[in-house]
């Protein structure tokens, strides 16, 4: 089953998707230039296959819902998600905060 759930971040509407698979769950938020995920994305595929992309993108590990996404802290980032600012230990909720920031500057 597949879940997208509308979230309020300081005003600006981002997207939760709960995907509920076999033995596992895969979560993340969405916003126009970016998305956080749980752990299973694959940082180090975006930052070397697919660098010319820029994709800004992090992830948070041990997390089993959306609402613990965005309070866990970041564990890594692509390389497009560090020059805006969201590094390691930054809480899934200011990571989302930064690309929103980022976003109404484009």
């Amino acid at each position: 089953m597949m879940s997208m759930i509308p979230y309020t971040i300081d005003n600006h509407k981002v997207i939760g998707i709960h995907v509920t698979l076999p033995k596992t769950n895969l979560l993340a938020f969405s916003t126009d230039i970016g998305y956080i995920m749980c752990g299973a994305l694959d940082i180090q595929l975006l930052n070397e296959k697919l660098a010319s992309r820029e994709i800004v993108a992090a992830r948070a590990v041990g997390v089993r819902t959306l609402d613990e996404l965005l309070e866990a802290p970041i564990e890594s980032s692509t390389v497009s998600a560090e020059k805006l600012g969201i590094h390691p230990g930054v809480s899934g909720r200011d990571a989302l905060r930064l690309m929103l920031s980022a976003q109404s500057q484009v």
